[in-house]
């Protein structure tokens, strides 16, 4: 598990609520992120301890490194939209944003 700096603030990705995994397409060869669109590049939604969402961004490419940043409701919600996840798999108040942003 990591640390990640996020505004003065410590999140530690062991201490999280919650954990949302990346969905991802096989394309014939590797498997490639919904989230990003890349085989090397990848993003986890975390809920912490204190209720904050934040997505923290893995790289695969030499020399750049992982980062994380808060994130509001908002962009989780539309997060686990771009991800894939059905309504009844997200957290309830994520979930009525979901729906309202559904056709």
């Amino acid at each position: 598990m990591s640390r990640y700096m996020i505004d003065g603030r410590a999140f530690e990705t062991k201490d999280a609520k919650q954990k949302f995994e990346e969905g991802n397409r096989w394309d014939g060869r590797n498997h490639i992120s919904l989230a990003t669109g890349s085989q090397w590049e990848h993003e986890t939604l975390y809920l912490s301890k204190k209720d904050q969402w934040y997505i923290v961004y893995l790289s695969g490419f030499l020399g750049q490194g992982d980062y994380a940043r808060c994130v509001d409701c908002d962009e989780a919600a539309q997060w686990l939209l771009c991800n894939e996840y059905e309504l009844e798999d997200m957290p309830a108040d994520l979930r009525l944003i979901a729906e309202a942003n559904c056709e």
